[in-house]
């Protein structure tokens, strides 16, 4: 029996699966079709074999990195959830994709990234909190930065130029967006009726997290809890799809394991991130040692004996009363 595919994808809070858009598309993309996936929520890229979030392990493939590919991949091998779907419903897929991509997803990154008091009190608490020692000292904050950068590429160079007025037009957008998606969805369970498709996964994987977040500025969640259907969606696919809170089953409830989904939490590379992890740590202790004159070098002159070895020295900072 051939192994089966591994992914690596962000660990679960706020009551999701997994906190990221990105991993939460593919993890409800393999629950909607039943793809035999061996889950890891892990709590840092360094855990995944691409040093990338989400990452799938393939036997054939090697390691998938990037979200659309991933889904491509689970189609190639016969787990498609828009296998029924009308050219019609395809085209509407592919129209509707396009736009959570250009008018919601920029307006997400600046909630949870850009956005300083729901950076700061929210998304950088939880990093730091989850990623462990010493990695959460600079991780959320390396994060942060490709945000930024992402977010500059997206919206050009008018995100310099005035970025009050264009954060005004992309809420608008968001909005908009967020009551098309719900005239559209109706009173159906799912954009296409009674089964879900790939479109649901991506819209689910936007729309969970900023409802399940506690944002202390939730301009943009507000609209969005005022769209009920598109709250009890997203209530329903937890329910059915995700049935433990988190993604994590209560200690009394058995594990799914083998083809139906498997999830590990064992970490596949332990003691190469062990290693990396201390290294890390050694650096960055040293580095804030040098920067801060805690320690210094200091070179002996030549004596007769020649020169004399390298020397740290420690100096004892004292307390000005």
């Amino acid at each position: 029996m051939a192994a089966p595919m591994e992914l690596f994808c962000w660990a679960g809070g706020w009551g999701l699966p997994s906190v990221d858009p990105d991993c939460l598309a593919v993890l409800t993309y393999a629950r909607f079709t039943g793809a035999p996936l061996k889950v890891h929520r892990v709590t840092s890229p360094w855990r995944s074999p691409s040093g990338r979030l989400p990452a799938l392990k393939t036997r054939d493939e090697g390691t998938i990195s990037k979200t659309q590919q991933i889904i491509t991949h689970l189609r190639k091998q016969k787990y498609n959830a828009d296998y029924d779907l009308s050219a019609t419903q395809g085209a509407d897929t592919l129209a509707f994709v396009s736009l959570l991509e250009e008018k919601l997803l920029p307006v997400l990154i600046h909630t949870f990234w850009v956005d300083a008091k729901n950076y700061v009190e929210h998304t950088r608490k939880w990093y730091a909190e989850t990623i462990p020692f010493p990695l959460n000292f600079f991780l959320p904050n390396c994060m942060h930065k490709q945000h930024l950068e992402r977010l500059q590429l997206m919206w050009g160079d008018s995100y310099m130029e005035d970025e009050e007025k264009l954060e005004k037009e992309l809420y608008r957008d968001a909005r908009e967006c967020l009551t098309l998606l719900s005239q559209r969805l109706g009173s159906q369970k799912f954009f296409f009726g009674d089964s879900p498709a790939s479109l649901d996964a991506f819209v689910f994987s936007r729309l969970a997290p900023l409802l399940k977040a506690k944002l202390p500025n939730g301009k943009l969640q507000q609209h969005l809890k005022s769209l009920q259907n598109l709250c009890n969606y997203c209530t329903s696919i937890l329910s059915l799809y995700f049935p433990w809170d988190g993604g994590e089953p209560p200690a009394s409830a058995p594990r799914a394991t083998g083809a139906d989904g498997s999830e590990a939490e064992e970490d596949p590379h332990k003691w190469r991130n062990q290693f990396l992890s201390v290294l890390v740590g050694l650096a960055a202790m040293l580095g804030y040692a040098f920067l801060s004159g805690i320690v210094s070098i200091q070179r002996g002159s030549a004596g007769p004996a020649g020169r004399q070895p390298v020397a740290l020295e420690e100096e004892e900072e004292e307390e000005e009363e």
